[in-house]
């Protein structure tokens, strides 16, 4: 308790100085100039992130679309391909290539949109963390 008092009593009687020094008021300045060309690049950033993610989203339900398309409008007791070979399993594979074409791309669908949604989250989140640290050090340096 003792330590705590006399590091208190240290502090108080600490009277800083602040000079209304032109060198400090231009490096400070600077700095701030500085703080700002990274928020507005930030910003930039971010906005090419979004445009970027709605382009992947896009690309991604159009061609899966197509994709799905193509392989529902062929008939459907024709198979995708035909093997040639007499092995068991290149059989089932070629008899059951839809059925399985189709789980495939509705499996990369939701894997490219759950993607798609988690990097648009993170990028929320992060847009939403940098605008709390400028908003913070505009107050600290009010």
């Amino acid at each position: 308790m003792s330590k705590d008092k006399a590091l208190e009593e240290l502090f108080l009687a600490q009277k800083p100085h602040f000079d209304d020094n032109a060198d400090f008021m231009a490096a400070l300045t600077r700095r701030l100039d500085a703080v700002e060309y990274v928020r507005r690049h930030q910003e930039a950033t971010i906005r090419r992130y979004k445009i970027a993610m709605v382009a992947a989203f896009v690309v991604g339900v159009v061609s899966g679309a197509i994709s799905l398309a193509f392989v529902l409008s062929l008939p459907a007791d024709m198979p995708l391909f035909t093997v040639h070979v007499q092995s068991g399993f290149l059989l089932w594979l070629a008899e059951n290539s839809r059925v399985i074409l189709s789980t495939v791309l509705a499996l990369l669908m939701s894997l490219g949109l759950m993607s798609i949604i988690s990097n648009v989250s993170d990028i929320l989140h992060l847009q939403k963390n940098h605008n709390l640290a400028f908003q913070k050090f505009r107050s600290a340096e009010d």
